[in-house]
């Protein structure tokens, strides 16, 4: 069911088989020098960069999935898992990365209307092997349903993590509601309650955290390239395409810390919430892969999304217990 006080009434996603926005294109010419931008992305130069933000009620727009030969590949039979889903709370470990932690917490109502979905590339079920943690033949580890995704499309680990946190709309097709939490956490509470908490009591669509040390995306970008997070250059883009477009200094957006710390995300699927995602992930994919950076710009960008519980850091580490990241994932081989 769709808010009927929302301007976004259906969004539609732009695929290769779309002719009208130059479909069938090869992989060679879609691999722009210079661009991240590949057959799962599509190809997106600035200008319909641009027009993605204009909103209508059917927009169109990239949001990964272009292409039949894209990658992020997941089988038919998790597939058909993944659209009964209603609730989910997801994660990711590519690349052989962190361990997973059991989810704590949940009430057994809980448990029989929320999925708990743990994507793994072949690398990271591997590694989990030989850790003893063996995915059953019901393909659950614990209260994770593992979904083993083949032929990743970036050969940045870090992106290909955007594409279930960002993009589970489109992997879950039928679900209402999700929570995404990092690798690096452990999921404490009931996710029913927490959806009560963060979005229905506030007549929120989406909740996500205050970040904790800073507070707006200028000194977040310092921050980055002191960390050796991204590289000066590339955050230097980033930042240079913002001040082009406006994005304001200021350290308060709405009333609210105009910086975000995105390792937990509750929302509601709703057309408008589902475009903020899409703009995010191509914002991500198009500049640094630290979408604390691209979050506030986008929210500037898409006015319309208003309902947002901004919540403090203190309300995040009661959600989860932050384990910390225990190996940097093993970028793929071209």
């Amino acid at each position: 069911m769709h808010d009927e006080s929302s301007p976004v009434k259906n969004v539609v996603y732009i695929s290769e088989k779309d002719t009208q926005h130059g479909g069938n294109t090869t992989l060679p010419q879609l691999r722009t020098v210079g661009t991240r931008f590949n057959l799962f992305t599509g190809d997106q130069t600035l200008e319909k960069r641009e027009k993605s933000f204009k909103v209508s009620e059917t927009p169109q727009i990239h949001c990964g999935f272009y292409g039949e030969n894209g990658g992020f590949k997941i089988s038919d039979e998790d597939k058909i898992y993944m659209q009964t889903c209603k609730v989910v709370v997801s994660t990711c470990a590519f690349g052989g990365g962190d361990d997973l932690y059991q989810p704590i917490g949940m009430v057994d109502t809980s448990l029989q209307k929320v999925c708990y979905v743990a994507f793994w590339d072949e690398i990271t079920s591997a590694a989990q092997e030989l850790k003893g943690h063996r995915i059953g033949e019901d393909h659950f580890i614990g209260k994770w349903r593992i979904v083993v995704v083949r032929d990743l499309p970036f050969i940045d680990q870090r992106l290909n993590g955007k594409i279930p946190k960002m993009l589970g709309h489109r992997l879950f097709p039928h679900a209402k509601f999700s929570i995404w939490v990092d690798s690096k956490s452990q999921f404490r509470r009931d996710p029913l309650g927490v959806l009560e908490a963060l979005l229905w009591r506030t007549n929120s669509v989406l909740a996500i955290s205050q970040h904790g040390a800073r507070s707006n995306v200028y000194e977040e970008a310092t921050a980055v390239v002191k960390k050796h997070k991204a590289s000066p250059e590339e955050v230097e883009v980033q930042l240079t395409q913002y001040r082009q477009d406006g994005l304001p200094e200021d350290k308060r957006f709405n009333g609210r810390k105009a910086l975000n710390e995105a390792s937990v995300i509750v929302r509601k699927h709703t057309p408008l919430t589902n475009l903020f995602m899409c703009l995010w992930f191509n914002e991500v994919v198009r500049f640094t892969s630290r979408d604390q950076l691209s979050f506030p710009y986008v929210l500037w960008r898409l006015k319309l999304l208003k309902d947002i519980n901004v919540f403090p850091v203190c309300v995040r580490k009661d959600l989860v217990n932050s384990m910390g990241h225990i190996s940097k994932a093993k970028p793929l081989i071209n």
